[in-house]
């Protein structure tokens, strides 16, 4: 279910900072209307430690509903809390997600162990598939490939969205988890070589501006055709690479705005990225022909 590419959804707001509901609709269709593979609402690219709980099920029940029968949907349930977490994934069950990704715990800095039995908790609380947020350049912790193995053996745990960055690493996960199990890579850019390991896809932030392009980059990879691959991502790395000038979501949402997809509105601490990251994305969008039009007023 959740092989190919998957969309790490922004979650788009009003210039007055509430939940642009119209906005999300929209994009849920052009995400589906473009052939992406699976989509995922409320991760860290949704900005979703800043939603209020009322608002994470309202953004995973308008996916839900535009997604019905078109796509799979794995709703992000992640945290500090294990017990909030395993709340969280039940309200989810019942609403009817395909699937959940879940980052780990990020500041307690939990051993191995502590990650074991963090996701061992979750995923026996509820019957979904679960998917494992390893990023431990924002969390400070890392899922070891021996840990992956571990938890592997659970039934409902299926795979990893594996964003360390380090190619090594990768190789490791992919040799020690079963074949059955996804590894996808939470970086746009090494889609290819991960891919080439064994990877099942990507999960991506580059295919909320680009899903047509990610997708068919992800099916090339999956056929086996990476001079295919290559092909595409030749002419896009450059919005992969400025996509991540400053932290994300920061230049993927402005150069939607740019786009003409929503409005540029962030939640603090996110704020509106600076004058030389945002002349590095409209550069960008420029060469790549995404450009529609100024900006609206920015907005916190």
């Amino acid at each position: 279910m959740f092989t190919g590419c998957g969309t790490a959804l922004v979650t788009p707001f009003k210039s007055d900072g509430t939940l642009d509901e119209k906005t999300l609709r929209a994009l849920v269709r052009r995400q589906i209307e473009a052939g992406i593979h699976f989509l995922v609402p409320c991760g860290t690219t949704g900005e979703s430690p800043t939603l209020t709980h009322a608002e994470h099920l309202r953004v995973v029940e308008i996916t839900l509903e535009e997604a019905k029968g078109k796509a799979p949907v794995m709703a992000g349930a992640g945290g500090y809390d294990t017990a909030s977490v395993i709340a969280l994934a039940r309200e989810l069950e019942t609403m009817g997600v395909d699937g959940l990704l879940s980052v780990t715990p990020y500041y307690n800095k939990p051993t191995q162990e502590g990650l074991y039995q963090h996701y061992r908790a979750v995923a026996g609380a509820v019957r979904l598939p679960v998917v494992v947020y390893s990023v431990m350049g924002r969390t400070g912790v890392n899922v070891e490939p021996r840990t992956l193995r571990r938890l592997s053996a659970i039934g409902n745990i299926v795979g990893v969205k594996e964003a360390s960055g380090n190619i090594s690493q990768m190789a490791q996960v992919v040799h020690h988890v079963p074949a059955s199990f996804s590894v996808l890579s939470g970086d746009d850019a090494i889609t290819i070589p991960l891919a080439a390991l064994g990877g099942k896809g990507i999960i991506s932030v580059a295919s909320n501006e680009i899903p047509a392009e990610m997708s068919q980059l992800a099916e090339r990879c999956l056929e086996g055709d990476f001079a295919g691959a290559r092909t595409i991502q030749k002419r896009i790395l450059p919005l992969l690479d400025v996509n991540f000038v400053e932290s994300n979501p920061g230049p993927v949402k402005y150069a939607m705005a740019r786009m003409g997809l929503l409005e540029p509105v962030w939640r603090l601490p996110l704020v509106e990225p600076s004058e030389e990251s945002r002349r590095k994305v409209d550069e960008v969008l420029e060469a790549l022909g995404l450009r529609t039009g100024q900006t609206a007023h920015v907005a916190n």
